[in-house]
């Protein structure tokens, strides 16, 4: 059985990968690419981000994925709207790639292989449970990366070609260091329960070690933050991110049952190594996030291993689908996947509703917040220090499009973004609490306010929402918003 993909398979993969993205969209400056994105762009251009830039620089910090981007953009000398299109669509691919080698290994039918692989890309943005993930986001960042190196890690194991495993672990390692621990504790289980050694061999001694030190005491102004953010408690999770949980491990006994009855060991194998390994990071999760005591552990975040768990339980379920199902008829896989598609096509345009699905680079865009801060990206100084709402990110028609990533100017702390970069930050709490509490009331803020920021932080530019007020001069507005200059 060939191991590599024909010319045939890849041209396969790149309609797929092709097909992928119309579905699901394109949306660069969305959600975490807040944080991403204002990295690559301070390496190409050093000068960008004077204030507030610890925001985004302690992720940048921790990975080499802006500097990889920015390396490609300075070799390739491509503007850097495309240099992420691009690499946002191989890593489309090269996680159906993967996909593609994990069916090849648990199944004997080529057909089987490719459900899998569809079913994936059919399904790439469906949230995690209570994760806060989705199989792959809309916008380029660490995971689109290291999901697919991820599935390498367990596939050269699985292959037993474990050079080539370590060095897909040392790529990811230096791409999300968080999403490498779950490929590599896979990884691990599945060389102790290998097929003809049993769940026997699992030691019953397993060692935690973690350096302490890098959980500094929880701060007043931290518990605030992991407070309102409730996917790192599992006693917050609603009761069908708990289904999300348990149903897939159901799922995977039940493929495991399949699998000995159609005696395809390999598929066996994933699937018992897949239950313990998920049994492991759900007691875990018990233990650093419910006892109060333990708060500052819980941004160690256990229960992404689910992650790594839905991208192989769909890959198993669209083979076995396809098997038993599908088979080869035309009809029962459009009769499939066309409603599928059609169904992740609309929740992406309601999540998205006032952006095109598909942002494509140089194409003008028609939402009023892009607008503006494209605005200021061409218009203001470099060192322009903004106030935006706090909780702007969420306003209607805003669409999560993030002002760091578009409009390349510093600013305030808002609500939303930054106080998921001080879960995993506790040293930034006292900064984020300052200047968000600052920003209290935003809605009745009048000139006085905002010369009050001035005074306490230096900020000199404020967003605003029309009708706006009295007091400050304003030289762009669109329909929605106001740009003005604090005097």
């Amino acid at each position: 059985m060939p191991t590599l993909p024909g010319p045939k398979q890849i041209v396969v993969l790149l309609l797929l990968s092709t097909a992928a993205l119309l579905v699901h969209g394109y949306h660069p400056y969305v959600e975490d690419a807040e944080i991403y994105i204002p990295g690559i762009k301070r390496v190409l251009n050093p000068a960008l981000y004077p204030q507030n830039a610890s925001f985004f620089t302690s992720h940048a910090h921790l990975t080499l994925f802006p500097n990889l981007i920015a390396s490609s953009v300075h070799i390739s000398h491509l503007p850097l709207d495309w240099a992420l299109l691009l690499w946002q669509f191989f890593s489309i691919f090269l996680l159906l790639l993967a996909c593609w080698h994990v069916g090849r290994l648990c199944f004997r039918d080529p057909r089987a292989r490719w459900g899998g692989v569809a079913l994936v890309a059919s399904l790439l943005t469906i949230p995690v449970a209570g994760t806060a993930l989705y199989i792959m986001d809309q916008y380029l960042n660490t995971r689109s990366l290291s999901t697919p190196a991820v599935l390498f890690i367990v596939i050269n194991t699985m292959e037993r070609r474990l050079v080539q495993a370590v060095l897909w672990a040392m790529f990811t390692a230096a791409i999300h260091p968080l999403m490498v621990v779950f490929g590599l504790s896979y990884a691990i289980l599945l060389l102790w329960m290998q097929p003809g050694r049993g769940l026997q061999t699992v030691r019953a001694k397993v060692l935690l070690l973690v350096p302490l030190g890098l959980f500094p005491p929880v701060t007043g102004a931290y518990r605030e933050v992991m407070e309102s953010h409730s996917y790192f408690f599992l006693l917050r999770w609603e009761w069908y991110e708990w289904l999300g949980i348990f149903a897939p491990i159901a799922l995977l006994w039940w493929f495991q049952r399949i699998a000995r009855q159609q005696e395809l060991p390999v598929l066996d194998w994933l699937c018992r190594a897949l239950i313990v390994f998920e049994l492991f990071f759900f007691t875990a999760a018990l233990v650093t996030t419910i006892p109060d005591s333990l708060v500052n552990l819980a941004k160690l975040q256990p229960m992404r291993s689910l992650h790594l768990l839905y991208v192989l339980l769909f890959i198993f379920g669209g083979g076995l689908l396809t098997e038993w199902v599908l088979k080869s008829h035309v009809w029962r896989w459009l009769l499939l996947f066309v409603p599928l598609c059609g169904g992740m096509w609309l929740a992406q345009r309601q999540l998205f509703p006032a952006t095109a699905h598909i942002e494509w680079p140089g194409a003008q865009s028609r939402n009023d917040f892009v607008k503006a801060f494209l605005w200021i990206r061409e218009n203001t100084p470099v060192d322009a220090y903004f106030a935006l709402d706090p909780g702007y990110l969420e306003l209607p028609g805003e669409d999560q499009h993030g002002f760091r990533a578009i409009a390349e100017r510093s600013r305030l702390a808002d609500s939303i973004k930054d106080s998921g970069v001080v879960t995993m930050f506790p040293a930034l709490a006292e900064t984020w609490s300052q200047q968000v509490h600052a920003q209290s009331g935003w809605k009745n803020f009048q000139a006085e306010d905002f010369r009050r920021l001035q005074r306490e932080f230096g900020v000199g530019w404020v967003v605003l929402e029309r009708p706006g007020i009295s007091g400050l001069i304003c030289p762009y507005q669109n329909n929605r918003l106001l740009v003005c200059r604090i005097e």
